[in-house]
Protein backbone atom coordinates (compact mmCIF):
# COMPACT_ATOMS: atom_id res chain seq x y z
CA UNK A 1 0.00 0.00 0.00
CA UNK A 2 1.28 3.42 -1.15
CA UNK A 3 1.89 5.84 1.69
CA UNK A 4 0.66 9.56 0.42
CA UNK A 5 2.70 11.19 3.38
CA UNK A 6 5.97 10.53 1.39
CA UNK A 7 5.19 13.44 -0.52
CA UNK A 8 6.11 16.43 1.03
CA UNK A 9 3.55 18.74 -0.31
CA UNK A 10 0.94 16.05 1.72
CA UNK A 11 2.38 17.00 5.11
CA UNK A 12 -0.07 19.98 4.47
CA UNK A 13 -2.97 18.15 5.37
CA UNK A 14 -4.03 16.52 8.59
CA UNK A 15 -3.35 12.67 9.60
CA UNK A 16 -7.49 12.05 9.41
CA UNK A 17 -7.99 13.93 5.73
CA UNK A 18 -4.73 11.73 4.11
CA UNK A 19 -6.36 8.73 5.34
CA UNK A 20 -8.67 9.31 3.45
CA UNK A 21 -7.11 9.60 0.02
CA UNK A 22 -8.06 7.26 -2.32
CA UNK A 23 -5.85 7.97 -5.33
CA UNK A 24 -3.55 11.28 -5.68
CA UNK A 25 -0.99 13.13 -8.34
CA UNK A 26 1.67 15.13 -7.24
CA UNK A 27 3.27 17.78 -9.94
CA UNK A 28 4.51 21.19 -10.44
CA UNK A 29 8.06 22.14 -11.26
CA UNK A 30 8.68 21.51 -7.39
CA UNK A 31 6.33 19.12 -6.34
CA UNK A 32 4.27 22.09 -5.68
CA UNK A 33 0.62 21.08 -6.45
CA UNK A 34 -1.53 18.03 -5.85
CA UNK A 35 -4.69 16.59 -7.44
CA UNK A 36 -6.35 14.22 -4.95
CA UNK A 37 -9.46 11.54 -4.30
CA UNK A 38 -11.60 10.64 -1.18
CA UNK A 39 -13.14 7.68 -0.48
CA UNK A 40 -16.45 9.44 -1.03
CA UNK A 41 -15.23 9.95 -4.94
CA UNK A 42 -14.54 13.70 -4.29
CA UNK A 43 -12.21 15.46 -5.78
CA UNK A 44 -9.72 17.86 -4.22
CA UNK A 45 -6.81 20.18 -5.05
CA UNK A 46 -4.75 22.59 -3.59
CA UNK A 47 -1.44 24.34 -3.95
CA UNK A 48 0.39 26.74 -6.28
CA UNK A 49 -1.90 27.12 -9.18
CA UNK A 50 0.32 28.11 -11.68
CA UNK A 51 -1.02 29.05 -15.05
CA UNK A 52 -4.83 27.99 -13.02
CA UNK A 53 -3.49 24.14 -13.02
CA UNK A 54 -5.63 23.12 -10.09
CA UNK A 55 -9.10 24.01 -12.17
CA UNK A 56 -10.46 26.21 -9.48
CA UNK A 57 -11.43 28.98 -11.78
CA UNK A 58 -8.72 31.35 -10.61
CA UNK A 59 -4.87 31.28 -10.48
CA UNK A 60 -4.66 32.00 -6.64
CA UNK A 61 -2.75 29.54 -4.97
CA UNK A 62 -4.37 27.53 -1.92
CA UNK A 63 -2.87 25.22 0.71
CA UNK A 64 -6.47 24.65 1.86
CA UNK A 65 -8.02 21.65 -0.70
CA UNK A 66 -10.71 22.86 -2.92
CA UNK A 67 -13.33 20.37 -4.17
CA UNK A 68 -13.67 20.23 -7.72
CA UNK A 69 -17.63 20.59 -8.47
CA UNK A 70 -17.56 19.60 -11.84
CA UNK A 71 -16.18 16.11 -11.04
CA UNK A 72 -18.87 15.36 -8.25
CA UNK A 73 -19.91 11.77 -8.99
CA UNK A 74 -17.39 10.66 -11.78
CA UNK A 75 -14.52 8.12 -10.95
CA UNK A 76 -11.09 9.29 -12.14
CA UNK A 77 -9.92 6.51 -14.86
CA UNK A 78 -6.17 8.23 -16.03
CA UNK A 79 -4.89 11.16 -15.61
CA UNK A 80 -1.82 12.70 -16.97
CA UNK A 81 0.13 16.18 -16.41
CA UNK A 82 2.32 18.44 -18.48
CA UNK A 83 5.28 20.57 -17.78
CA UNK A 84 3.67 23.65 -19.30
CA UNK A 85 1.55 23.20 -16.96
CA UNK A 86 -1.64 21.54 -18.33
CA UNK A 87 -4.16 18.88 -16.81
CA UNK A 88 -5.84 16.14 -18.75
CA UNK A 89 -8.09 13.75 -17.38
CA UNK A 90 -10.64 11.07 -18.30
CA UNK A 91 -13.00 10.00 -16.82
CA UNK A 92 -14.72 6.14 -16.06
CA UNK A 93 -17.58 7.15 -18.29
CA UNK A 94 -15.14 8.09 -21.60
CA UNK A 95 -15.52 11.75 -20.76
CA UNK A 96 -12.16 13.42 -20.94
CA UNK A 97 -11.64 17.51 -19.40
CA UNK A 98 -8.44 19.47 -20.12
CA UNK A 99 -7.44 22.91 -17.49
CA UNK A 100 -4.40 25.09 -17.26
CA UNK A 101 -1.70 26.50 -19.67
CA UNK A 102 -3.39 26.41 -23.13
CA UNK A 103 -0.62 28.73 -25.40
CA UNK A 104 -0.20 26.08 -27.86
CA UNK A 105 -3.74 24.44 -27.66
CA UNK A 106 -3.41 21.50 -25.84
CA UNK A 107 -6.31 21.89 -23.83
CA UNK A 108 -7.83 21.01 -26.99
CA UNK A 109 -10.66 23.24 -27.16
CA UNK A 110 -9.70 25.37 -30.19
CA UNK A 111 -8.28 28.50 -28.52
CA UNK A 112 -5.08 29.14 -26.39
CA UNK A 113 -6.61 30.79 -24.05
CA UNK A 114 -5.54 29.84 -20.46
CA UNK A 115 -7.87 27.38 -18.86
CA UNK A 116 -8.64 28.40 -15.14
CA UNK A 117 -11.75 26.15 -14.96
CA UNK A 118 -12.04 22.48 -16.90
CA UNK A 119 -13.57 21.97 -20.05
CA UNK A 120 -14.88 18.91 -21.61
CA UNK A 121 -12.91 18.03 -24.86
CA UNK A 122 -15.72 16.69 -27.33
CA UNK A 123 -14.57 18.07 -30.48
CA UNK A 124 -13.51 15.62 -33.27
CA UNK A 125 -14.80 12.74 -29.92
CA UNK A 126 -18.02 12.18 -30.39
CA UNK A 127 -18.91 8.70 -29.24
CA UNK A 128 -15.83 8.04 -28.53
CA UNK A 129 -14.79 6.69 -25.17
CA UNK A 130 -11.52 7.85 -23.48
CA UNK A 131 -9.53 5.71 -21.17
CA UNK A 132 -5.91 6.89 -21.21
CA UNK A 133 -4.96 10.10 -21.18
CA UNK A 134 -1.27 11.79 -21.33
CA UNK A 135 0.67 14.92 -21.38
CA UNK A 136 4.11 16.34 -23.26
CA UNK A 137 5.54 19.79 -22.26
CA UNK A 138 2.74 21.09 -24.38
CA UNK A 139 1.04 18.75 -26.34
CA UNK A 140 -1.64 15.62 -25.35
CA UNK A 141 -2.76 12.35 -26.26
CA UNK A 142 -5.48 10.17 -25.30
CA UNK A 143 -6.46 6.75 -26.02
CA UNK A 144 -9.74 5.49 -27.03
CA UNK A 145 -11.88 2.72 -25.95
CA UNK A 146 -11.61 1.11 -29.50
CA UNK A 147 -7.85 1.23 -29.60
CA UNK A 148 -7.72 4.86 -31.32
CA UNK A 149 -5.23 7.73 -30.40
CA UNK A 150 -5.65 11.18 -30.76
CA UNK A 151 -3.52 13.70 -30.24
CA UNK A 152 -3.27 17.63 -30.47
CA UNK A 153 -1.13 21.49 -29.02
CA UNK A 154 2.20 22.06 -29.96
CA UNK A 155 3.41 20.54 -32.66
CA UNK A 156 7.08 22.10 -33.59
CA UNK A 157 8.49 18.98 -33.58
CA UNK A 158 5.91 16.48 -35.41
CA UNK A 159 4.97 15.24 -31.59
CA UNK A 160 1.09 15.30 -32.98
CA UNK A 161 1.97 12.98 -35.60
CA UNK A 162 -0.18 14.76 -38.10
CA UNK A 163 2.42 14.70 -40.73
CA UNK A 164 3.65 18.99 -40.57
CA UNK A 165 4.65 20.73 -38.00
CA UNK A 166 1.55 22.71 -37.73
CA UNK A 167 0.02 22.97 -34.29
CA UNK A 168 -3.21 21.26 -34.00
CA UNK A 169 -6.09 23.10 -31.85
CA UNK A 170 -8.38 20.15 -31.54
CA UNK A 171 -8.10 16.36 -30.91
CA UNK A 172 -6.94 14.98 -34.00
CA UNK A 173 -6.68 10.96 -34.82
CA UNK A 174 -3.34 10.13 -35.17
CA UNK A 175 -2.58 7.55 -38.73
CA UNK A 176 -0.17 7.21 -40.91
CA UNK A 177 1.46 3.91 -39.97
CA UNK A 178 -1.36 3.50 -36.77
CA UNK A 179 -4.18 2.80 -39.52
CA UNK A 180 -5.63 -0.21 -38.80
CA UNK A 181 -3.49 -0.79 -35.37
CA UNK A 182 -5.40 -0.98 -32.25
CA UNK A 183 -3.41 1.12 -29.63
CA UNK A 184 -3.68 -0.15 -25.67
CA UNK A 185 -0.98 2.82 -24.30
CA UNK A 186 0.13 6.03 -24.69
CA UNK A 187 2.71 7.64 -23.14
CA UNK A 188 4.70 11.28 -23.69
CA UNK A 189 8.30 12.84 -23.46
CA UNK A 190 9.27 16.47 -23.56
CA UNK A 191 8.43 16.53 -27.33
CA UNK A 192 7.49 13.33 -28.00
CA UNK A 193 4.95 10.57 -28.25
CA UNK A 194 4.42 6.98 -28.40
CA UNK A 195 1.81 4.15 -28.43
CA UNK A 196 2.23 0.46 -27.73
CA UNK A 197 -0.20 -1.62 -29.84
CA UNK A 198 -1.60 -4.77 -29.11
CA UNK A 199 0.42 -7.14 -30.78
CA UNK A 200 3.55 -5.81 -28.77
CA UNK A 201 4.73 -3.40 -31.64
CA UNK A 202 5.71 0.23 -30.51
CA UNK A 203 5.28 3.40 -32.63
CA UNK A 204 7.03 6.19 -32.14
CA UNK A 205 6.79 10.45 -33.43
CA UNK A 206 7.83 13.60 -32.60
CA UNK A 207 10.87 14.89 -31.26
CA UNK A 208 14.36 12.45 -31.59
CA UNK A 209 17.48 14.77 -30.81
CA UNK A 210 18.78 12.10 -28.26
CA UNK A 211 17.70 9.24 -30.13
CA UNK A 212 14.35 8.35 -27.45
CA UNK A 213 12.30 7.24 -30.72
CA UNK A 214 14.89 4.50 -30.67
CA UNK A 215 14.98 4.67 -34.72
CA UNK A 216 18.63 4.38 -34.51
CA UNK A 217 18.99 7.55 -35.97
CA UNK A 218 18.26 11.36 -34.65
CA UNK A 219 15.67 12.40 -36.96
CA UNK A 220 12.21 13.92 -35.50
CA UNK A 221 9.56 11.79 -37.28
CA UNK A 222 6.44 13.73 -37.92
CA UNK A 223 4.16 10.62 -38.47
CA UNK A 224 4.06 7.37 -36.32
CA UNK A 225 7.35 5.42 -36.59
CA UNK A 226 7.19 1.57 -36.01
CA UNK A 227 10.35 0.65 -33.42
CA UNK A 228 11.43 -2.43 -35.27
CA UNK A 229 14.83 -2.68 -33.36
CA UNK A 230 12.73 -4.42 -30.99
CA UNK A 231 11.04 -6.69 -33.78
CA UNK A 232 10.28 -9.96 -31.88
CA UNK A 233 9.66 -8.80 -29.00
CA UNK A 234 6.47 -8.79 -27.30
CA UNK A 235 5.79 -5.45 -25.42
CA UNK A 236 3.66 -5.25 -22.32
CA UNK A 237 4.77 -1.27 -21.04
CA UNK A 238 6.30 1.69 -22.06
CA UNK A 239 6.93 4.79 -20.14
CA UNK A 240 8.89 8.61 -21.18
CA UNK A 241 10.98 10.39 -19.36
CA UNK A 242 12.05 13.61 -20.70
CA UNK A 243 14.02 12.69 -23.01
CA UNK A 244 14.31 8.56 -22.39
CA UNK A 245 11.89 5.63 -22.62
CA UNK A 246 11.67 2.68 -21.01
CA UNK A 247 10.06 -0.73 -22.67
CA UNK A 248 9.26 -4.33 -20.90
CA UNK A 249 8.48 -7.12 -22.80
CA UNK A 250 5.94 -10.05 -21.97
CA UNK A 251 9.14 -12.15 -20.91
CA UNK A 252 10.02 -9.69 -18.05
CA UNK A 253 12.82 -8.33 -20.09
CA UNK A 254 13.94 -4.32 -20.02
CA UNK A 255 14.63 -2.17 -22.62
CA UNK A 256 16.02 1.78 -22.72
CA UNK A 257 17.23 4.34 -25.44
CA UNK A 258 17.50 7.68 -25.78
CA UNK A 259 18.80 10.62 -23.22
CA UNK A 260 21.29 9.26 -20.67
CA UNK A 261 23.24 12.57 -19.40
CA UNK A 262 21.72 11.78 -15.72
CA UNK A 263 22.47 7.47 -16.67
CA UNK A 264 18.63 7.55 -16.53
CA UNK A 265 18.69 4.70 -19.07
CA UNK A 266 20.76 2.30 -16.56
CA UNK A 267 24.09 1.58 -18.71
CA UNK A 268 26.74 2.39 -16.26
CA UNK A 269 27.21 5.55 -18.34
CA UNK A 270 26.19 8.81 -19.47
CA UNK A 271 26.18 7.80 -23.13
CA UNK A 272 23.04 8.21 -25.27
CA UNK A 273 21.47 5.59 -27.41
CA UNK A 274 19.73 5.37 -30.24
CA UNK A 275 18.60 2.13 -30.09
CA UNK A 276 17.21 0.01 -27.61
CA UNK A 277 19.83 -1.93 -25.21
CA UNK A 278 18.89 -4.59 -22.70
CA UNK A 279 19.38 -3.37 -19.26
CA UNK A 280 18.89 -5.42 -15.52
CA UNK A 281 19.79 -8.44 -17.76
CA UNK A 282 21.13 -10.21 -14.42
CA UNK A 283 18.40 -9.43 -12.32
CA UNK A 284 15.01 -11.54 -11.96
CA UNK A 285 11.81 -11.27 -14.27
CA UNK A 286 11.08 -7.42 -14.11
CA UNK A 287 7.34 -6.61 -14.04
CA UNK A 288 6.94 -2.99 -14.06
CA UNK A 289 8.93 -0.04 -15.25
CA UNK A 290 8.63 3.37 -14.48
CA UNK A 291 9.28 6.92 -15.32
CA UNK A 292 7.68 10.41 -16.69
CA UNK A 293 8.82 13.38 -18.68
CA UNK A 294 9.43 15.98 -15.20
CA UNK A 295 11.92 13.79 -14.25
CA UNK A 296 15.06 12.37 -15.58
CA UNK A 297 14.58 9.24 -12.89
CA UNK A 298 13.67 5.50 -13.55
CA UNK A 299 12.23 2.53 -11.74
CA UNK A 300 11.55 -1.15 -11.83
CA UNK A 301 10.25 -3.66 -9.96
CA UNK A 302 10.88 -7.39 -10.06
CA UNK A 303 8.75 -10.58 -9.39
CA UNK A 304 9.84 -10.78 -5.72
CA UNK A 305 9.09 -7.38 -4.90
CA UNK A 306 12.21 -6.03 -5.58
CA UNK A 307 12.07 -2.16 -6.49
CA UNK A 308 15.26 -0.65 -8.18
CA UNK A 309 16.05 3.09 -9.20
CA UNK A 310 18.27 4.99 -11.58
CA UNK A 311 19.15 7.93 -13.12
CA UNK A 312 18.57 11.31 -11.26
CA UNK A 313 17.85 10.24 -7.42
CA UNK A 314 17.47 13.95 -5.19
CA UNK A 315 20.46 15.22 -7.25
CA UNK A 316 22.64 12.40 -7.70
CA UNK A 317 23.56 10.50 -10.98
CA UNK A 318 23.02 6.96 -10.66
CA UNK A 319 23.69 5.22 -13.79
CA UNK A 320 23.12 1.31 -12.66
CA UNK A 321 20.24 0.13 -11.23
CA UNK A 322 20.17 0.20 -7.55
CA UNK A 323 18.18 -1.58 -5.23
CA UNK A 324 16.64 0.28 -2.58
CA UNK A 325 14.70 -0.53 0.33
CA UNK A 326 11.43 0.44 -1.02
CA UNK A 327 8.02 -1.44 -1.92
CA UNK A 328 6.70 0.37 -5.07
CA UNK A 329 8.25 2.74 -8.03
CA UNK A 330 5.63 5.00 -6.58
CA UNK A 331 7.76 5.53 -3.66
CA UNK A 332 11.08 6.00 -5.76
CA UNK A 333 9.56 9.43 -7.35
CA UNK A 334 8.55 10.47 -3.72
CA UNK A 335 11.64 9.71 -2.23
CA UNK A 336 14.20 10.26 -4.77
CA UNK A 337 12.88 12.50 -7.97
CA UNK A 338 13.42 15.63 -9.23
CA UNK A 339 11.21 17.04 -8.16
CA UNK A 340 9.24 14.46 -6.03
CA UNK A 341 6.16 13.96 -8.48
CA UNK A 342 4.06 11.03 -9.31
CA UNK A 343 4.94 9.45 -12.23
CA UNK A 344 1.03 7.79 -12.88
CA UNK A 345 -1.92 8.36 -11.10
CA UNK A 346 -1.14 6.61 -7.64
CA UNK A 347 -3.75 4.18 -5.98
CA UNK A 348 -3.39 4.20 -1.96
CA UNK A 349 -5.88 1.36 -1.85
CA UNK A 350 -4.81 -1.82 -0.32
CA UNK A 351 -4.06 -4.73 -2.82
CA UNK A 352 -4.27 -8.14 -0.51
CA UNK A 353 -3.33 -9.98 -4.19
CA UNK A 354 -0.47 -11.83 -4.63
CA UNK A 355 1.38 -13.19 -7.65
CA UNK A 356 2.72 -16.60 -7.32
CA UNK A 357 6.54 -14.88 -6.84
CA UNK A 358 5.19 -13.06 -4.27
CA UNK A 359 3.59 -16.04 -2.56
CA UNK A 360 6.54 -17.91 -3.11
CA UNK A 361 9.14 -15.52 -1.79
CA UNK A 362 7.16 -15.12 1.45
CA UNK A 363 6.88 -18.86 2.00
CA UNK A 364 10.35 -19.42 2.17
CA UNK A 365 12.23 -20.56 5.28
CA UNK A 366 8.83 -20.59 6.99
CA UNK A 367 8.17 -23.63 9.30
CA UNK A 368 4.68 -23.02 9.37
CA UNK A 369 3.87 -24.25 5.55
CA UNK A 370 7.69 -26.12 5.14
CA UNK A 371 7.51 -30.01 4.70
CA UNK A 372 10.99 -30.06 4.66
CA UNK A 373 14.12 -28.62 7.02
CA UNK A 374 17.91 -28.06 5.79
CA UNK A 375 20.30 -28.43 8.48
CA UNK A 376 23.56 -26.56 7.58
CA UNK A 377 26.04 -25.50 10.72
CA UNK A 378 23.36 -26.07 13.54
CA UNK A 379 20.87 -23.82 11.81
CA UNK A 380 17.89 -25.17 9.68
CA UNK A 381 16.04 -23.39 6.64
CA UNK A 382 12.45 -24.43 6.07
CA UNK A 383 11.79 -24.79 2.05
CA UNK A 384 9.14 -27.34 0.34
CA UNK A 385 9.84 -30.35 -1.50
CA UNK A 386 7.64 -29.57 -4.29
CA UNK A 387 9.60 -26.52 -5.05
CA UNK A 388 12.91 -27.95 -4.68
CA UNK A 389 11.74 -30.82 -6.94
CA UNK A 390 10.08 -28.33 -9.60
CA UNK A 391 13.10 -25.74 -9.42
CA UNK A 392 16.41 -27.99 -9.70
CA UNK A 393 17.11 -31.35 -11.08
CA UNK A 394 19.66 -32.03 -8.21
CA UNK A 395 16.58 -32.49 -5.64
CA UNK A 396 14.36 -33.73 -8.20
CA UNK A 397 16.86 -36.85 -8.88
CA UNK A 398 17.98 -37.03 -5.09
CA UNK A 399 14.18 -36.87 -4.24
CA UNK A 400 13.17 -40.06 -6.87
CA UNK A 401 15.83 -42.06 -6.27
CA UNK A 402 16.55 -41.71 -2.09
CA UNK A 403 13.75 -40.32 -0.61
CA UNK A 404 10.82 -41.82 1.02
CA UNK A 405 7.83 -40.88 2.99
CA UNK A 406 9.10 -42.50 6.13
CA UNK A 407 12.24 -40.59 6.23
CA UNK A 408 13.03 -38.22 8.87
CA UNK A 409 12.38 -34.51 7.03
CA UNK A 410 15.78 -33.44 7.98
CA UNK A 411 18.84 -32.99 5.45
CA UNK A 412 22.05 -32.78 6.82
CA UNK A 413 25.07 -30.36 4.35
CA UNK A 414 28.12 -30.52 6.02
CA UNK A 415 29.97 -29.30 2.59
CA UNK A 416 28.59 -26.02 2.58
CA UNK A 417 28.12 -22.70 4.72
CA UNK A 418 24.98 -21.82 6.02
CA UNK A 419 24.83 -18.43 4.13
CA UNK A 420 26.09 -20.09 1.05
CA UNK A 421 23.35 -22.74 1.32
CA UNK A 422 20.67 -20.40 2.20
CA UNK A 423 21.40 -17.80 -0.18
CA UNK A 424 21.03 -21.13 -2.90
CA UNK A 425 17.36 -21.94 -1.64
CA UNK A 426 15.96 -18.47 -1.63
CA UNK A 427 17.22 -18.36 -4.76
CA UNK A 428 15.21 -21.04 -5.95
CA UNK A 429 12.38 -18.89 -4.11
CA UNK A 430 12.82 -15.80 -6.20
CA UNK A 431 15.24 -15.70 -8.74
CA UNK A 432 17.58 -13.70 -6.69
CA UNK A 433 20.86 -13.51 -5.23
CA UNK A 434 22.00 -11.00 -2.66
CA UNK A 435 25.57 -11.91 -1.41
CA UNK A 436 28.87 -9.75 -0.99
CA UNK A 437 31.20 -11.42 -3.79
CA UNK A 438 33.56 -13.21 -1.03
CA UNK A 439 30.63 -15.30 -0.37
CA UNK A 440 29.28 -15.73 -3.85
CA UNK A 441 32.35 -17.87 -4.22
CA UNK A 442 31.34 -20.36 -2.24
CA UNK A 443 27.91 -20.10 -3.95
CA UNK A 444 29.64 -20.51 -7.12
CA UNK A 445 31.47 -23.69 -5.84
CA UNK A 446 27.81 -24.63 -5.07
CA UNK A 447 26.35 -23.64 -8.54
CA UNK A 448 29.11 -26.10 -10.01
CA UNK A 449 28.70 -28.80 -8.28
CA UNK A 450 24.21 -28.35 -8.70
CA UNK A 451 24.89 -27.83 -12.17
CA UNK A 452 22.65 -24.91 -12.11
CA UNK A 453 24.35 -22.44 -14.81
CA UNK A 454 21.98 -19.75 -14.64
CA UNK A 455 23.07 -19.10 -10.58
CA UNK A 456 26.71 -20.09 -11.93
CA UNK A 457 26.65 -16.86 -14.39
CA UNK A 458 24.75 -14.96 -11.37
CA UNK A 459 27.39 -15.45 -8.37
CA UNK A 460 30.18 -14.65 -11.44
CA UNK A 461 28.32 -11.27 -12.14
CA UNK A 462 28.04 -10.14 -8.59
CA UNK A 463 32.17 -11.24 -8.65
CA UNK A 464 32.85 -8.53 -11.10
CA UNK A 465 30.82 -6.24 -9.80
CA UNK A 466 32.52 -6.36 -6.46
CA UNK A 467 35.79 -7.04 -7.47
CA UNK A 468 38.51 -4.86 -4.66
CA UNK A 469 42.18 -4.85 -4.93
CA UNK A 470 42.06 -6.73 -1.53
CA UNK A 471 39.82 -8.94 -2.93
CA UNK A 472 41.02 -9.61 -6.16
CA UNK A 473 43.67 -12.38 -6.09
CA UNK A 474 41.06 -15.09 -3.46
CA UNK A 475 38.81 -14.08 -7.08
CA UNK A 476 40.85 -15.25 -9.30
CA UNK A 477 41.99 -18.17 -7.32
CA UNK A 478 38.30 -19.41 -7.02
CA UNK A 479 37.28 -18.87 -10.34
CA UNK A 480 40.34 -20.81 -11.76
CA UNK A 481 39.48 -24.11 -9.28
CA UNK A 482 35.58 -23.56 -9.82
CA UNK A 483 36.36 -23.18 -14.19
CA UNK A 484 35.16 -20.47 -14.34
CA UNK A 485 36.61 -19.12 -17.41
CA UNK A 486 34.82 -15.64 -18.12
CA UNK A 487 35.44 -14.56 -14.37
CA UNK A 488 38.85 -16.35 -14.10
CA UNK A 489 39.82 -13.77 -17.57
CA UNK A 490 38.50 -10.81 -15.63
CA UNK A 491 40.04 -10.94 -12.44
CA UNK A 492 43.06 -11.88 -14.14
CA UNK A 493 43.30 -8.76 -15.69
CA UNK A 494 42.42 -6.82 -12.57
CA UNK A 495 45.23 -7.96 -10.93
CA UNK A 496 47.47 -7.10 -13.82
CA UNK A 497 46.01 -3.59 -14.19
CA UNK A 498 46.75 -3.23 -10.10
CA UNK A 499 49.58 -5.34 -9.69
CA UNK A 500 51.27 -2.99 -7.38
CA UNK A 501 48.34 -3.08 -5.24
CA UNK A 502 47.56 -6.42 -5.55
CA UNK A 503 51.14 -7.99 -4.78
CA UNK A 504 50.56 -5.85 -1.33
CA UNK A 505 47.91 -8.21 -0.43
CA UNK A 506 47.98 -10.80 1.94
CA UNK A 507 45.88 -12.76 -0.28
CA UNK A 508 48.40 -12.83 -2.43
CA UNK A 509 51.27 -14.42 -0.28
CA UNK A 510 49.02 -16.51 1.04
CA UNK A 511 48.20 -18.50 -2.23
CA UNK A 512 49.17 -22.03 -3.17
CA UNK A 513 52.67 -21.53 -4.50
CA UNK A 514 51.69 -23.08 -7.73
CA UNK A 515 49.33 -21.15 -8.37
CA UNK A 516 51.04 -18.36 -7.62
CA UNK A 517 54.08 -19.42 -9.94
CA UNK A 518 51.92 -19.59 -12.98
CA UNK A 519 50.39 -16.38 -12.14
CA UNK A 520 53.38 -14.77 -12.24
CA UNK A 521 54.58 -16.54 -15.07
CA UNK A 522 51.41 -15.40 -16.88
CA UNK A 523 51.97 -11.95 -15.86
CA UNK A 524 54.96 -11.96 -17.35
CA UNK A 525 54.12 -12.48 -20.82
CA UNK A 526 51.71 -9.63 -20.56
CA UNK A 527 54.16 -7.12 -18.80
CA UNK A 528 53.04 -7.03 -16.47
CA UNK A 529 56.45 -6.75 -14.57
CA UNK A 530 57.96 -4.19 -17.00
CA UNK A 531 59.86 -1.59 -15.01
Amino acid sequence: MVDVSKWPLFSLLSSEKRAMVRQACVFGTSANEAIYVTQENDVYVFGLNCSGCLGTGDSVSTIVPKKLDFLQGKKIVSLSYGSGPHVLLASEDGQLFAWGHNGYSQLGNGTTNPGFSAVAITANLQNKKVMEVACGSHHSLALTHDGEVFAWGYNNCGQVGSGSTANQPYPRKVCSSLQGKTAVSITCGQASSMALVDNGEIYGWGYNGNGQLGTGNNSNQLSPCRLTTLQGFCIQQIVSGYGHCLALTDEGLLYAWGANAYGQLGTGNKNNHLSPVQIMADKERVVEIAACHSTHTSAAKTSSGQVYMWGQCRGQLISRPRLTHLSSTDDVFACFATPPVTWRLVSMEYDDFKTISQALREEFDCPDTSDLKFSVDGKYIYVHKAVLKIRCEHFRLMFRSQWTEDQQEVIEIGQFSYPVYRSFLQFLYTDAVDLPPEDAIGLLDLATSYCENHLKRLCQQIIKRGITVENAFTLLSAAIQYDAEDLEEFCFKFCVNHMTQVTQTTAFWEVDGAMLKEFISRASRCGAFKN
